[in-house]
């Protein structure tokens, strides 16, 4: 069974990176309405780069990658990898909450299917 501090610092890692999937999705709306191609690449990656959002986004990745570093040292990677499944159900959720993203029935059921699977995984 996974203690408390580790499941702490799972969930730490866990939730920065579901964080930074969300400011992702923020600083690309920012790019709505510009056409991808080659001829347009500088002006596209210029607006990306400095996107107050996609730049703490890719903040709380690396942040993350240093947390998840901490846990792989304390945590089986058979036990820690599958909780990051957990970032989909924070994801799923708050996109629903922030950007008026649809939640099904079959999704909520698959949120459901993930939540339990992390219990098991976590228990063993």
């Amino acid at each position: 069974m996974m203690r408390g501090a580790d499941l702490a610092l799972i969930l730490t890692g866990v939730l920065l990176n579901a964080v930074a999937q969300l400011l992702l999705k923020a600083g690309a709306r920012s790019l709505d309405g510009m056409s991808i191609s080659f001829a347009n690449a500088g002006p596209l990656l210029e607006r990306a780069a400095f996107s107050g959002p996609i730049l703490a986004g890719l903040a709380c990745y690396a942040v993350s990658v240093v947390v998840w570093i901490l846990a792989l040292t304390r945590v089986d990677v058979s036990v820690a990898y599958p909780m990051l499944s957990i970032g989909y159900v924070v994801n799923a959720v708050a996109a629903w909450a922030l950007f008026a993203e649809q939640l099904s029935g079959q999704r909520i059921a698959g949120i459901g299917v993930i939540i339990l699977g992390c219990w098991l995984v976590a228990r063993s």
